[in-house]
């Protein structure tokens, strides 16, 4: 197999199991901890917002390329088998019917209250400098 087919399909491997999570939020087999960083994942992966923005050379793609696959596999490690394998069951017929990935108005919101709160932070912490 060649890299490409294999990074083709680490990659659909990364969508799914992003959605997987997003039915795993709602999944009541799933434990707290795993649902409080599962929604946070998925809040962020369906955010039109980057949390490092895309036009910031090489680390703008950071968090899409080692960070977003990162946290969903340890996000996925988190649930339990049984229901990782219903919630990715969901996902993909969810795939093949809706093909594109939904988006998430409460993951742009998040996302820009941290850059709100880094620059208030920054801004509190310079103030004295200035």
């Amino acid at each position: 197999m060649s890299i490409r087919t294999t990074l083709k399909t680490w990659a659909k491997r990364i969508k799914r199991d992003g959605v997987t999570l997003w039915f795993a939020g709602k999944h009541p087999g799933t434990p707290w901890y795993a649902k409080a960083l599962g929604l946070f994942v998925v809040a962020y992966a369906l955010s039109p917002i980057d949390l490092i923005p895309d036009f910031i050379p090489v680390l703008g793609y950071l968090d899409d390329v080692i960070l977003l696959p990162v946290l969903i596999w340890l996000t996925v490690r988190l649930l339990p088998s049984d229901v990782l394998a219903e919630c990715r069951v969901q996902a993909d017929a969810w795939m093949q019917t809706e093909g594109a990935k939904p988006r998430s108005r409460f993951g742009a919101v998040m996302i820009v209250c941290v850059w709100l709160a880094v620059g208030v932070g920054l801004w509190f912490w310079l103030q004295p400098h200035l």
